[in-house]
């Protein structure tokens, strides 16, 4: 498949496809091979294509396939130097890392990435904005603040996948320890609804073509709440956009690239 499709998105495991002529990837390997080869089936793609792996951060919901993954198929792992320490650390497999260095550009085949720093209880995460053949994705979830940076490099991107993990009266409502609710609401946390329009409103512009919700709490979050959230927003100014759901059990809406 040419084209962009999330292949799970959520606290129980991420991972998004992307592909054109010469280049097939993973943004995140954090469901089983298993569902990794039959959700990458359902697009038309073979795990024998994919040419490398991205890894935004080390946390388990992002490489709990990874170590399957590198024993099956002896593919590249692009991570930033203490990404790869932690990795390294929890996967008991060989992996074949290649090191980039967060905010400098660097190319996967006609794939141009560029990694940027975000806020998150992790090691040293990342999200990132891909330049392929004049079309610009930005990739963007597990963040608890959007900085005036993150907001800089969202700019112009034709697709956006960004966090809409939970709405903020739903955290406070759930049966889950004090802890969780602070993580979950504080800088190096998770998005909001509401903090996800505001991207959208922030670097909306009129060549966006689809906004994929992403990382939705199964307990703290409902797609058609932050359907809601972010739709009413874009009509209150008057800025039209499909929007729709990364789900967490099964692919996306896939986009294809023309």
């Amino acid at each position: 498949m040419i084209g962009l499709c999330p292949l799970a998105s959520g606290s129980k495991g991420n991972a998004i496809y992307i592909g054109t002529p010469c280049s097939k990837i993973l943004i995140d390997v954090g469901i089983s091979v298993k569902d990794l080869m039959h959700r990458l089936s359902s697009i038309d793609v073979d795990i024998e294509q994919l040419d490398a792996v991205l890894l935004t951060h080390e946390h388990i919901d992002h490489i709990r396939g990874l170590s399957a993954l590198v024993r099956k198929k002896n593919i590249p792992v692009f991570a930033n130097i203490e990404t790869a320490k932690a990795v390294a650390a929890l996967v008991k497999a060989p992996l074949k890392f290649k090191i980039f260095s967060t905010g400098d550009p660097f190319t996967i085949g006609d794939i141009g990435i560029h990694p940027f720093t975000v806020s998150h209880d992790a090691m040293d995460p990342v999200a990132f904005a891909l330049q392929i053949d004049g079309i610009k994705i930005g990739i963007c979830a597990d963040l608890g603040f959007v900085s005036s940076s993150v907001l800089h490099m969202l700019q112009y991107c034709h697709y956006l996948y960004i966090e809409a993990n939970h709405k903020p009266s739903m955290v406070h409502a759930c049966a889950r320890p004090l802890i969780y609710k602070q993580r979950v609401l504080s800088r190096l946390g998770h998005l909001s609804n509401e903090e996800a329009a505001d991207v959208i409103d922030a670097v909306y512009h009129d060549r966006l073509r689809h906004i994929y919700l992403a990382h939705l709490s199964s307990e703290c979050n409902h797609p058609d709440v932050a359907l809601h959230t972010v739709r009413e927003r874009l009509q209150k100014h008057n800025k039209i956009v499909s929007v729709s759901i990364a789900p967490q059990d099964c692919v996306a809406q896939t986009v294809l690239f023309s």
